[in-house]
C-alpha cells in the first residue's frame, strides 16, 4: 500500500522530498493522486481502511492515547487488541490505531469503534477478547463495556453521550480521530489545504486581513487580537522575522496544549507556517515543556514528515516561500510562559521577563520582530483560512469569537478536555457538559484561568465564557484550566495553595512579586493554622492590590487573583477562620476538632484501634472520649466509625 511518502502516481516524476502540487491539492479525495487509475483504486482502499464509511464491513478501533487513558493502560490495551485481531484472522478487516485525547478522561481507557461510532469506556485487559470476538468479528457490541450514567442509562454511540452534546469541537475535530503520527491522515482529513490555498491564492496581506476579520484573539491568556499582532510584526522593517509557539503549559490542572500537540500536531505546524507566510518569516520555534515527552516525540515526527513531503523547508510547494521549524525544550519554569522570558530561554539565557517596550513584534527573539502565539491560537488559523473569516466570526460573542478549549477537573463528575463556543455559560460548562458535582454535593466555586485566575461563586455561574465577563468578575480566561470545588473545599486553603504555587515560581526579578507574594502567603498560612486576626484580611487586600498594580510581568500582576476573589466572594469563610478559629470545610488541619457523641458511641473500640497517637480512651462497650491535647486531628476515627458517633466540629 502506497503512503504519502511515496510518489503520488506511477506517472509522477517528483520525488517524495519535492512532491508535485497536484498531489497536495487532491488530498480532499485521499492522500493519493487522482489522475492515475491505479492510484484511484489504492486511494479507495486506503480510505475504506482508515476512514470506513457507514455500512462498511471494515472496522477501525481508535484507542485513546491521551494523558489519563495512557496512564490507565491504554497503550498496552492497543497492543492486546492488535494481537487479538491477528489471532482471530481479522487483520485484513480491522485496523487498531492509538490516537490523541478523546476528551472524556474520567471514563478512560476509551476506545471508539468505527464506522458505528460505538464508544467503550473503562476498558480492562480482560475485555479485549470479547470486543474482538463479539463485536469486531460478529458485529455485536459488548454491552458491559459501553458507557453508562450513574443511573444506569447506556450510551452506545459517542453522539449520544451528554458530555459531547453541547460541545462544538472544531479545533479538537481531529483529536481522538486520526493517527497523530501519520501525516497522511492529517492530509486526508483536509490538512494543509489552508496552506495550499494561501500560497496559491492569497497574498500575505490578505492572510493577515482574513485573520483580523475573523476576530480571533490569543488563547494564551490576555486575549490580544491575533491579526493585529501579525500586522504589527509584518510592518516592522527587517530582513529577519520569527514565529514562536508558546507550548510551555505550566498551570496546575491544564492539559489543553499538551492534548493538541499529542493528538493533532500538524494543525499547529500548519498554523505556524501560515503565520510565517503572512508576516514574511522563514523560521519558527516551538517552545515546549520537556515534561511532555509524548508531545515532544510526536512534534519531532510531525516536523520530519512535513519536511519529507515538502511542506516545510525551502520553496514550499514551488511557491518560492521557505519556512524552517525548530523545537526548543523548556525546563519547566512557570515564568517561561511569559513571552519575553520564553524568548530569553530560547536564546540560551535565564528565563526572566524584560520590559515590553519595544514590543516583541518590533524587537523579540534574537532582537528581531517576532510573533508569539500559543498552541491553540495557531491551531485555529487553518480553520479560518479554510472556512473563511465570516464563518469563524459567526461563532461566539461580539467581542470573543470562535471556540475555547478547557481542561475540566476537580469535583466534577466528568473531567476532561472540552471545547465550547465563546458565550457558553459557566453553568452549562459545569452541569450540562461536566455532569454536575461528584456525589451530588453542593457546588461551592470554580477556579478558572490557572493559578493566577480567580475563584467564582455559584451565583455568578450565569456568566458567559468570554474575556470581558471573566475579567470583570476578577478572574481571567487564561490558558483554559477550570478546577471545580464543592462544599468540602476550604476557600482560604484554596487561595493559599494557588498563591504558594505562584510564589514558588516567581523569578524574583521584581520586589512586588518576590516579596509581596511571600508576605501574602505567610499571612494565609497563619490564618489556616488558626493564628490569624481580622486585621490580616485588610492587610491581604492591600498587599494584593499593591502586587497587582506594581509587579513587573503578567505572572506577578495576576498572582493575587485567587486571594482577592476569595476575599470578595467568600469573606465569611475568612472570618470563621480568624474569629471563630474553625474551618467549616475541615480542610485546615490545625482548625479541626473531633468529638465523640456519647449517645451514639457503642464502645466498639474501632476508633481507638486506628488512632495513630492513642488519643482515644474508654472501656469496652462504654462511650469513648478523645484527648484533644494528644489528638493530631487526622480524622481516621471519623472515617472508621460505623455509627457516626465521631463528629468534626
Amino acid at each position: 500500500m502506497r503512503s504519502l511518502m511515496d510518489r503520488c502516481c506511477s506517472r509522477c516524476t517528483h520525488s517524495p522530498q519535492t512532491p508535485c502540487q497536484d498531489y497536495i491539492l487532491c488530498r480532499r479525495d485521499g492522500p493519493l493522486c487522482h489522475d492515475d487509475p491505479d492510484c484511484q483504486e489504492q486511494r479507495r482502499q486506503w480510505l475504506q481502511i482508515h476512514f470506513p464509511p457507514p455500512g462498511s464491513p471494515r472496522k477501525r478501533v481508535l484507542v485513546c492515547g491521551g494523558l489519563t487513558c495512557g496512564a490507565a493502560g491504554s497503550f498496552s490495551l492497543a497492543e492486546l487488541l492488535e494481537q487479538a485481531v491477528q489471532a482471530s484472522g481479522l487483520e485484513d478487516r480491522v485496523l487498531i490505531t492509538t490516537v490523541g485525547c478523546m476528551g472524556l478522561c474520567e471514563e478512560g481507557p476509551l476506545a471508539l469503534v468505527l464506522p458505528e461510532e460505538i464508544l467503550y469506556s473503562r476498558l480492562r485487559p480482560e475485555d479485549v477478547t470479547a470486543i474482538v470476538e463479539e463485536h469486531l468479528r460478529d458485529g455485536k457490541p459488548v454491552e458491559r463495556c459501553l458507557l453508562r450514567s450513574e443511573e444506569g442509562q447506556v450510551y452506545p454511540t459517542i453522539s449520544q453521550v451528554p458530555f459531547y452534546r453541547k460541545q462544538q469541537r472544531t479545533v479538537l475535530k481531529r483529536c481522538g480521530r486520526i493517527n497523530p503520527e501519520e501525516v497522511a491522515e492529517y492530509v486526508a482529513t483536509g490538512g494543509y489545504r489552508a496552506l495550499t490555498t494561501a500560497l496559491r491564492s492569497l497574498t500575505p496581506g490578505e492572510v493577515i486581513e482574513e485573520i483580523k476579520k475573523s476576530g480571533l484573539r490569543g488563547r494564551g491568556g490576555a486575549g490580544f487580537p491575533t491579526g493585529k499582532k501579525w500586522e504589527s510584526a509584518s510592518r516592522v522593517p527587517s530582513n529577519k522575522r520569527y514565529v514562536v509557539c508558546n507550548a510551555d503549559e505550566g498551570d496546575p490542572g491544564a492539559f489543553m496544549d499538551r492534548a493538541l500537540l499529542e493528538g493533532d500536531p500538524h494543525a499547529v505546524i500548519e498554523g505556524m507556517i501560515l503565520c510565517g507566510y503572512a508576516i514574511g518569516s522563514d523560521e519558527g520555534y516551538i517552545y515546549v515543556r520537556a515534561e511532555y515527552p509524548l508531545a515532544v516525540k510526536r512534534l519531532r515526527l510531525a516536523i520530519q514528515q512535513a519536511y519529507a513531503v515538502g511542506l516545510l523547508g525551502n520553496n514550499i510547494l514551488g511557491s518560492g516561500f521557505s519556512f524552517h521549524l525548530h523545537i526548543s525544550e523548556g525546563a519547566g519554569a512557570f515564568v517561561c510562559g511569559e513571552s519575553t522570558a520564553l524568548m530569553a530561554s530560547i536564546e540560551g539565557n535565564r528565563g526572566i521577563p524584560r520590559i515590553k517596550i519595544p514590543r516583541s513584534t518590533e524587537k523579540g527573539l534574537f532582537g528581531q520582530p517576532t510573533v508569539l502565539n500559543n498552541v491553540e491560537t495557531f491551531a485555529n488559523i487553518p480553520l479560518i483560512i479554510n472556512h473563511g473569516s465570516q464563518w469563524y466570526s459567526s461563532i461566539g460573542t461580539r467581542g470573543s469569537k470562535g471556540t475555547k478549549i478547557f481542561a475540566l477537573s476537580g469535583k466534577v463528575k466528568h473531567t476532561g478536555l472540552v471545547e465550547v463556543p465563546m458565550g457558553t455559560t459557566l453553568r452549562e460548562l459545569i452541569f450540562d457538559i461536566g455532569g454536575g458535582i461528584k456525589g451530588n454535593k453542593a457546588f461551592k466555586a470554580l477556579q478558572i484561568g490557572g493559578p493566577s485566575g480567580g475563584c467564582i461563586p455559584e451565583d455568578m455561574l450565569h456568566l458567559p465564557i468570554d474575556y470581558e465577563s471573566l475579567t470583570g468578575a476578577g478572574a481571567m480566561m487564561g490558558s483554559g484550566s477550570v478546577v471545580v470545588m464543592d462544599e468540602d473545599n476550604c476557600m482560604v486553603n484554596t487561595a493559599r495553595f494557588f498563591l504558594s504555587f505562584t510564589e514558588r515560581e516567581s523569578c524574583g526579578k521584581c520586589t512586588p512579586c518576590r516579596e509581596g507574594t511571600k508576605q501574602m502567603l505567610s499571612i494565609l498560612e497563619r490564618i489556616t493554622k488558626g493564628e490569624g486576626s481580622p486585621s490580616d484580611l485588610s492587610l491581604l487586600e492591600f498587599l494584593g492590590q499593591v502586587v497587582k498594580s506594581t509587579a513587573f510581568c503578567g505572572l506577578g500582576t495576576s498572582a493575587p487573583n485567587p486571594v482577592l476573589t476569595t476575599l470578595r466572594f467568600f469573606r465569611s469563610e475568612y472570618l470563621q477562620h480568624v474569629v471563630e478559629k474553625r474551618c467549616p470545610a475541615g480542610e485546615c488541619v490545625s482548625l479541626r476538632r473531633f468529638v465523640i457523641q456519647p449517645d451514639k458511641c457503642v464502645g466498639c473500640g474501632a476508633c481507638a484501634y486506628v488512632c495513630p497517637v492513642k488519643a482515644i480512651k474508654g472501656e469496652k462497650k462504654q462511650p469513648h472520649r478523645i484527648d484533644e491535647e494528644v489528638c493530631v486531628k487526622c480524622g481516621r476515627c471519623a472515617e472508621i466509625c460505623r455509627f457516626h458517633a465521631v463528629q468534626r466540629v
